[in-house]
């Protein structure tokens, strides 16, 4: 982001098993100045995941607690698993310039896009259902009731594609990571976000 501008909330969502946290890791880690935005959630972590890196897991009374107190940008219970991102440190971040990528289900996106801090959201869809059905069979962490549930729950999901800023078909990882980076770096060269760099520029020029 331009110095002295605020940072931009990205907002990754998708229906379950589709890839977003795959893509999400990748893109964090290939762009400079982008941060993944570290969200609250009291379920268990899966064998890769780390505390403090890919959630930070904590008690459902815990979290409770902090939706009382309103420490939530936005929350929601999927699966019978509370999910959350604070709302101070996004605040605190975006105001020091810096970008963050937010990686959250359908539900959460929606209220991010209700709740008081601007975002620019992004949908990844899975190719077809059987694609879905395979990758969530594969995945191995749910049981076939979950993974059913989870299966029934994507068609809603996915049509909620309608009120995304930009929606992007992941067919292909490689492919889905560089569409994702490419929306990140037009975001940040929007006119009205390089509007102190140009005005800098314009400076220099002698009549």
């Amino acid at each position: 982001m331009a110095e002295g501008n605020p940072g931009i909330l990205f907002v990754l969502s998708a229906p379950s098993g589709t890839g977003k946290s795959t893509v999400a890791r990748a893109v964090v880690g290939n762009l400079k100045e982008l941060e993944f935005s570290v969200s609250y959630t009291t379920r268990p972590p899966r064998p890769d995941e780390e505390d403090g890196k890919d959630y930070h897991f904590i008690e459902r009374q815990r979290f409770e607690e902090m939706v009382e107190a309103g420490a939530f940008l936005e929350w929601a219970e999927v699966y019978g698993n509370l999910y959350g991102t604070g709302l101070e440190t996004t605040r605190r971040a975006l105001a020091d310039g810096r970008d963050l990528l937010l990686d959250i289900d359908i539900q959460g996106a929606r209220k991010v896009r209700k709740g008081p801090l601007g975002s620019v959201s992004v949908m990844i869809l899975p190719p077809d259902y059987a694609t879905l059905e395979a990758r969530l069979a594969g995945r191995g962490s749910e049981n076939e009731q979950e993974k059913h549930l989870r299966l029934a729950e994507a068609l809603a999901e996915a049509g909620a594609y309608k009120d995304f800023d930009y929606m992007v078909v992941n067919d292909d990882l490689d492919s889905t990571i560089l569409v994702v980076e490419a929306i990140v770096r037009a975001e940040r060269r929007r006119t009205e976000r390089c509007a102190q760099q140009a005005d800098a520029i314009l400076a220099t020029f002698k009549l």
